[in-house]
């Protein structure tokens, strides 16, 4: 049976074929360094870690969040170690039940800048056929600017999981306590290199939350988390192009009146939606673009239409003389 999945419904672009995988996100844990905070609940960008990390792993067919029971953008099965706080094996186990997919992500609750196109790496990484005859991978995890493993932003072969926490508890009669290390190194693992250094950032400190926060409100990302946070606030799959809506506001904002820059990209969004499926927002922006364009130019032509009014004319038709 194939191992691939199609896009899920909203993806635009190139088809892309991913191995048809489920998602595992480990949300337990005390946060002792946190003082005891609800670490996945905490808002970076005015979007849950927790959610951050869900939007990044769209397409798994199954998404199982191991921990307390919180609310979350979209639909997951909520599954808890036993018994809780039992360490990251215990949750691992715990939630690998509810999988079937032979692929699994697996990945920590507190990543605020983990994205699909690094969640798409380590997919394909795992799904790459083995070359000169090599064994085949049991998984690829991401490994940090620092070179450190990162095992909880990886992604495994369900089978390999399941043999190596079967054995451990041969050994140990209880996977309660145990580190990850203990499992790691008994699989064949390809490393992926965290370019740009960005998506292994996790928030284990107050410290880490104030500059995940401060980051994304740095020039050169603020719009577009800002956008990013509207359309997961609102359940919104459409890709927005941020510089044409801009452009077009500025247009509006200069040539007709500086109010009419909200008001219209509020009514091409609108019409977008009335159309169904997102609708086609760059058309309707390119048509209102050569809207704006066709009124600023009644303004700044120097034919006789718009020169009347410098001999005194009002711009208002006379009115007709009666017969």
């Amino acid at each position: 049976m194939s191992e691939t999945r199609r896009p899920p419904a909203g993806h635009t672009g190139a088809p892309e074929a991913l191995p048809f995988h489920d998602a595992l996100v480990l949300a337990g844990g005390a946060a002792r360094r946190l003082g005891g905070a609800d670490k996945p609940a905490l808002s970076v960008g005015g979007r849950p870690l927790l959610d951050r990390v869900l939007a990044a792993c769209p397409g798994a067919a199954t998404t199982v969040v191991v921990g307390p029971v919180r609310p979350t953008i979209r639909t997951v099965v909520h599954a808890r170690e036993d018994p809780p706080g039992g360490g990251p094996l215990a949750a691992l186990d715990a939630g690998l039940r509810y999988t079937t997919a032979p692929t699994v992500l697996v990945l920590a609750a507190d990543l605020p800048f983990l994205t699909p196109a690094t969640v798409r790496r380590l997919l394909a990484a795992v799904a790459g056929a083995p070359v000169d005859g090599a064994a085949r991978v049991d998984g690829a995890l991401l490994r940090d600017a620092g070179g450190r493993d990162q095992p909880l932003v990886a992604a495994y072969r369900r089978t390999a999981l399941q043999r190596e926490l079967t054995a451990l508890r041969a050994s140990h009669g209880t996977l309660s306590g145990l580190p990850l290390r203990a499992m790691t190194a008994a699989l064949a693992l390809e490393r992926v290199a965290d370019v740009p250094a960005e998506a292994s950032f996790d928030c284990d400190t107050w410290e880490d939350v104030g500059a995940a926060r401060a980051r994304i409100r740095e020039h050169g990302g603020v719009l577009d988390e800002w956008i990013t946070a509207v359309k997961a606030e609102l359940g919104i799959e459409l890709d927005v192009d941020t510089k044409a809506l801009l452009d077009l506001a500025r247009d509006a904002a200069h040539g007709v009146a500086r109010p009419a820059a909200p008001l219209t990209t509020f009514l091409i969004g609108y019409s977008a939606g009335r159309e169904g499926s997102g609708g086609d927002v760059a058309d309707a922006s390119r048509r209102i673009a050569a809207l704006a364009e066709r009124w600023a130019a009644e303004h700044t032509s120097g034919d006789g239409a718009s020169g009347g009014a410098a001999s005194g004319d009002t711009g208002r038709p006379e009115p007709k003389s009666a017969p």
